[in-house]
């Protein structure tokens, strides 16, 4: 074969290139690994294949058990007809929305509670209340997206089928559930009267959905043999999609797999659905794989991971332990989900922050071990997922409690003692480096950016709730800006530690509002220990740090035990107003002093 001299010296160039920049050149994707079925029957032999090396560990059918991706103003204000300001998601990558139980477009409130959506007018100076509900029995899981006059509801159905099993004599019949995921989009032109325009389901489970754009991406995980499948009686269930009575099941031809030890195959299947387009189908990519446990996303990308322990083949004692990460790449661009790489890297990813898109690569934190074996891994990918460079046996004994990327560096927090907070560069992808780090008690379960230099960090410090903020202008020698706020009481916690969209804070606004409950231990008249849960609300500025202004509670006792229906779980805002929501109330109070506005009950 000749090539041309123009040829030959741009290969010398690109090589030149990936040298000096580290990067080592990948001739060919690894979307050449990924195959295709070519008939149900080659679908059916792979998965008996499977399941024979199951068999051949236990004798429990069982053991072929399926993960699943479900087991990741009054006085003080101005009243004017300018647009309003108002908090949105806590999202982590702009653009990219996420769908929460909460949510405004600055006017309404929606908001999820049980099978209900509440659509709620947030004026709260009216001595009148607006509100509309939509009611989806027997439901669970409720999720939503806002996108301008359109509302989608996601959420999930686990309806039964019943099947005789032998002996005929049985009196109960067999029953195996189906799981099921759904978007419904309504028009809410009018939002005091919501009309349903598309309703679409999806086998399975939820893996996770995004917005970018008019289109909302969802995964969805299901078992590749159907639940009533046995020894005997072998069953695939390839997964469909049901949009108002017309079905389509996705073919095995469509369905990409890889060939991996560890046999809980499933189907996962990124759906793409246009919420402001009813007539525009929805599309989809499927693959065959262990199950999906976390994603991330970036404008232009969904990445998948998948644990692989290689548990079946340790059992037959023809292979040893893995502690491994199996991550897919599939492109999104609009209608178009495209299947195009597969990569492998050493330990378990922790969430959705531990792992980033940035200028070409993919970046993503793990840990490996447990105990005094633990250890910490960072590695650089480019986008066929081949590593480009790494950091191993960071801390070792602790594991990675939370993780930051900001454009060139990362931010980890490990634990198991004390809490290190690194600072790590990434401006040459193949050599990353720890530029300082910082101990101090406790640890931070979820980091956010305050500016460039600044670091908020959310944990805990013998058994309460702390904040604090880290200040990394000096990246060799990070250090507290300000102190740390911890709660009081003898024990407390927040779901924002491990749920980041109930964590509010805007810079501007020098607002920052977290959910606490609190409990205290001591004999209180004839009543052994008290508790609250509510709603902290903080100034925050680099010269006077954490400032409580005050609290919110929706709770109407401070008994030890309390009703759960009352916790607060998200808090917002438009203009100087404060929203706080719980499931059965929202409070709207004054941002100038906390003083109550409005109190709005949820039927």
């Amino acid at each position: 074969m000749k090539y041309s001299a123009a040829a030959v010296l741009l290969t010398i160039l690109l090589a030149a290139f990936a040298y000096n920049f580290g990067i080592q050149p990948y001739l060919q994707p690894t979307l050449a690994q990924l195959k295709t079925f070519s008939s149900r029957e080659e679908l059916e032999n792979f998965l008996k294949a499977s399941m024979e090396q199951a068999n051949s560990c236990s004798s429990d059918f069982q053991t072929f058990g399926f993960r699943t991706g479900a087991e990741a103003k009054t006085q003080g204000f101005t009243l004017t007809n300018a647009a309003p300001e108002y908090s949105t998601t806590n999202i982590q990558v702009a653009g990219v929305d996420e769908a929460d139980i909460v949510k405004t477009d600055g006017t309404y409130l929606y908001i999820v509670s049980g099978s209900t959506v509440y659509i709620l007018w947030g004026n709260a100076f009216s001595t009148t209340t607006f509100m509309h509900k939509i009611t989806l029995n027997e439901t669970s899981n409720l999720e939503i997206y806002i996108n301008g006059d359109k509302l989608a509801i996601i959420g999930s159905t686990n309806p039964y089928t019943v099947y005789r099993v032998a002996p005929e004599s049985m009196i109960y019949p067999g029953r195996y559930y189906s799981p099921e995921v759904f978007i419904k989009i309504y028009d809410i032109t009018n939002r005091m009267d919501p009309v349903l325009t598309r309703s679409i389901t999806l086998n399975g489970t939820l893996g996770g959905s995004r917005m970018i754009g008019n289109y909302v991406y969802l995964t969805t995980i299901q078992s590749a043999l159907s639940p009533a499948s046995n020894q005997t009686n072998f069953e695939v269930a390839l997964p469909k999609i049901t949009e108002n009575d017309a079905v389509t099941e996705i073919q095995p031809t469509e369905i990409r797999y890889v060939t991996v030890t560890d046999i809980s195959y499933s189907f996962t299947t990124v759906v793409a659905v246009n919420i402001l387009d009813d007539a525009q189908e929805p599309t989809h990519e499927t693959f065959l794989a262990g199950s999906s446990t976390t994603m991330y996303v970036s404008s232009e990308n969904m990445y998948l991971t998948i644990p692989n322990t290689n548990w079946f083949a340790v059992r037959t004692q023809s292979a040893e332990m893995k502690q491994e990460t199996l991550i897919y790449r599939v492109k999104l661009d609009q209608d178009k989900v495209t299947f195009q790489a597969e990569g492998t890297v050493p330990g378990f990813v922790l969430n959705q922050f531990s792992m980033d898109e940035y200028n070409g690569f993919f970046r993503i934190a793990t840990t490996t071990g447990w105990g005094t074996e633990a250890t910490n891994n960072l590695c650089i990918l480019n986008m066929t997922l081949g590593i480009v460079g790494k950091l191993e046996n960071l801390a070792p004994t602790e594991r990675i409690y939370s993780a930051r990327f900001m454009s060139d560096r990362v931010y980890l927090v490990t634990f198991r003692q004390i809490d290190p907070f690194y600072v790590i560069d990434l401006t040459t992808p193949s050599e990353p480096k720890v530029l300082g780090y910082l101990k101090i008690p406790g640890f931070s379960g979820y980091l956010h950016p305050y500016d460039e230099n600044h670091i908020i960090g959310l944990g805990k410090q013998d058994g309460k709730v702390k904040i604090s903020l880290f200040d990394v202008t000096d990246v060799t020698a990070p250090t507290e800006a300000v102190p740390s706020f911890i709660a009081p009481g003898d024990w407390s916690d927040s779901t924002a530690i491990n749920d980041h969209k109930a964590f509010l804070f805007d810079k501007t606004k020098q607002l920052l509002a977290i959910p606490v409950s609190i409990d205290w231990y001591q004999w209180v008249g004839d009543t052994y220990g008290k508790s609250w849960q509510g709603e902290y609300v903080f100034n925050l500025n680099l010269n006077s740090g954490f400032v409580l202004r005050g609290n919110v509670t929706h709770q109407e006792s401070s008994s030890y035990q309390w009703n759960g229906n009352y916790w607060i779980k998200r808090a917002l805002y438009i203009d100087d107003v404060l929203y706080t929501v719980s499931d059965k109330k929202v409070k709207m109070n004054s941002l100038v002093d906390l003083s109550l506005l409005k109190e709005v009950a949820l039927a």
